[in-house]
């Protein structure tokens, strides 16, 4: 069978058994996740997409992602989608993503911005499974993307990033469903323990933050100092790599960002260590430093996720 027709077969079998429901519950991913991760609610954002993933065909709603993406910032890697935007209001689109950890505090202002989210949606696991990933071809030809168009460049990349051999001391791993996402931060964080990892993601509006001033009214660390980062990449359904690197070198946050906007509570991951980073990632002019200087902390986009282990688990 072609595979955007078994695409459409897998989609519409998926709306026949869940419409109706409020957003992912009662999903297969909605039961997956309360099992493995139970005390930790799923994030609205996640919720969202999940339900999209079965009430809407990627195929009928044609693909496509802004140039500037803020998760392409939070690689180790340098990438010229995020190190040098057009100029234009794009070069603007994002501010306040990279922070110092000392501003992690209460009363501290922060300058921050973020694009409307262009976060696609999350597939079932079993059509996930079985729609093309691996062959660029197959992909532009299942979600009818122009071979020379910009998304068709974006599919290549992600495919290229998630084939790309992990940097010295990191873990990663690319996953197509909510379920994948979660076992490969379980694995990287070693345990395939229900209930021992926590997951976390910023309560951030789809439509993006205005570019203003903000205080932080609140700091809540989170538990652990490993952590698993799950970025969203550019492609025709949710794509996430997750990442960790080293041992006893990160720490998570929840802050609350109040402004003229009604109050927003992000996660944030601060990274202790950055000597193995590209001496041309962003970072690192953004907040004056270099590899192997001062933490380097971000905030986590729109449905990005970050895993850690809960203290005291026994």
């Amino acid at each position: 069978m072609h595979p955007s027709a078994l695409l459409l077969v897998l989609v519409a079998a998926g709306i026949a058994g869940v419409r109706g429901h409020p957003a992912a519950a009662g999903t297969p991913a909605a039961r997956f996740w309360e099992e493995v991760l139970p005390g930790t609610p799923m994030p609205e954002a996640i919720a969202e997409l999940v339900q999209e993933g079965i009430d809407r065909s990627p195929l009928k709603e044609r693909y496509a992602a802004p140039y500037f993406l803020p998760s392409a910032c939070l690689g180790y890697t340098y990438q010229i989608t995020c190190g040098k935007p057009p100029p234009s209001e794009e070069a603007e689109a994002v501010t306040g993503l990279f922070f110092h950890e000392a501003q992690v505090r209460t009363g501290s202002v922060m300058t921050v911005s973020f694009p409307p989210a262009a976060t696609p949606a999350i597939l079932p696991r079993d059509v996930a499974e079985k729609v093309p990933f691996a062959s660029v071809t197959d992909v532009l030809t299942t979600f009818n993307i122009p071979p020379r168009s910009a998304e068709a460049m974006q599919v290549r990349d992600t495919l290229r990033g998630c084939r790309a051999p992990p940097l010295a001391g990191e873990q990663k791993a690319c996953a197509t469903s909510l379920e994948g996402t979660v076992r490969s931060a379980m694995g990287m964080l070693g345990t395939t323990t229900s209930g021992k990892v926590w997951a976390a993601a910023s309560a951030l509006p789809r439509d993006g933050l205005p570019r203003q001033e903000y205080v932080v009214s609140a700091v809540s660390p989170l538990d652990g100092d490993r952590h698993v980062a799950c970025h969203d990449e550019p492609y025709p359904y949710a794509v996430f790599q997750c990442h960790m690197t080293g041992r006893s070198s990160t720490k998570a946050y929840m802050i609350t960002l109040s402004g003229r906007s009604p109050a927003v509570t992000m996660a944030a991951l601060c990274h202790r260590d950055t000597s193995n980073w590209n001496p041309a990632h962003p970072a690192f002019e953004m907040l004056g430093t270099q590899p192997g200087g001062a933490p380097v902390c971000h905030f986590m986009p729109y449905a990005n996720l970050v895993f850690g282990e809960k203290t005291g688990f026994h």
